[in-house]
């Protein structure tokens, strides 16, 4: 068995899924039912306010996933934990011990693949993916020691990249035996399969799961990505410095201007404006327009998993119909 089979086989995954972790609206009851459906859960450590705050969120997660998987006789999937690796999270080391005492089964790093962190992790016998953009950024995590590399790309909600996924997938498998997670604008079991003809082991979806019963996300934010469509997604580094994409609808009501969205730095809204705005700013992925309802996670993954059965029935009698056919 090599190294990524036995990565993926340690997930116990009914379906080839993350739910990636989102910030405010992934919190304890999302996870939940993620991993009570087959999928991996996660969320930002930093969704909570604080430190001690989030060692009681991560008991809490523990403690009910080991009362689902008692009542079943069945082991579920782990959960996640996002960690910032950046200078500018004043709690990346004390939340990095809260992580290494309750021992939490997945690490998503972010803004920096730190040795340490990954070895810190690897010391209890955790995993450690982190998500990157670029080749360049994905060479220095591999160096690091990581076990899955999270390939954002086009498209995707919040700070995506631009890479398109088809090359990005292949040039990584080339140098990278661990786990590779394809993320951006995927919302169906379809676009599941297509991301494991890709190439990648696991899909890591975003906006989907905002449009859930259990996510924290106000009503009319899951509204407004019911009703979006792609030309409703504008990447833009006016909201934070930093390119990203967000639902231009929360960005007129907050001010910002079409011709803001076009500058390379953040907007200045002013700041009286500037706490209020942001409390309304709406990030998501291009993947809103083949999202039509919000419903419960459960419902959610029920649907995916159907989808992406049938559309690798579908793949498989293609194949059938391109196979040689011997001459006689």
């Amino acid at each position: 068995m090599n190294r990524r089979q036995q990565i993926l086989e340690r997930l116990h995954l009914s379906l080839p899924i993350v739910a990636s972790p989102m910030f405010i609206v992934s919190r304890q009851a999302l996870v939940l039912e993620c991993c009570k459906n087959g999928i991996l859960g996660t969320f930002p450590a930093l969704n909570n306010r604080t430190t001690a705050g989030f060692e009681e969120w991560l008991v809490e997660i523990k403690t009910e996933l080991a009362a689902e998987s008692a009542r079943t006789g069945q082991p579920l999937p782990p959960y996640g934990v996002n960690l910032i690796v950046h200078k500018t999270n004043p709690r990346v080391m004390a939340d990095l011990e809260v992580i290494v005492r309750q021992q939490v089964p997945v690490i998503i790093t972010s803004l920096g693949a730190v040795k340490e962190v990954v070895d810190a992790v690897h010391s209890y016998g955790g995993l450690v993916f982190h998500d990157v953009t670029n080749t360049y950024h994905a060479q220095k995590a591999i160096a690091a020691g990581v076990d899955g590399l999270i390939l954002v790309c086009a498209g995707a909600g919040g700070h995506a990249g631009t890479l398109n996924p088809m090359p990005f997938v292949a040039e990584i498998r080339r140098m990278f035996d661990g786990v590779i997670l394809l993320a951006g604008a995927m919302s169906t079991g379809r676009d599941v399969a297509s991301a494991l003809q890709m190439g990648a082991d696991l899909a890591y979806l975003g906006t989907r799961f905002i449009a859930t019963t259990e996510a924290e996300a106000d009503e009319g934010y899951k509204q407004m990505i019911i009703e979006s469509g792609t030309r409703e997604i504008i990447y833009t580094a006016s909201v934070s410095g930093i390119p990203a994409n967000w639902m231009v609808g929360s960005l007129r009501a907050a001010g910002i201007t079409e011709e803001q969205w076009d500058q390379k730095a953040k907007a200045d809204f002013g700041a009286e404006h500037e706490a209020k705005a942001w409390k309304n700013l709406w990030s998501a992925g291009q993947g809103v327009a083949t999202i039509h309802d919000n419903l419960p996670a459960a419902d959610l993954i029920a649907r995916l998993g159907a989808e992406l059965r049938e559309a690798l029935a579908e793949q498989a009698a293609r194949l059938e119909q391109y196979t040689p056919k011997s001459v006689g």
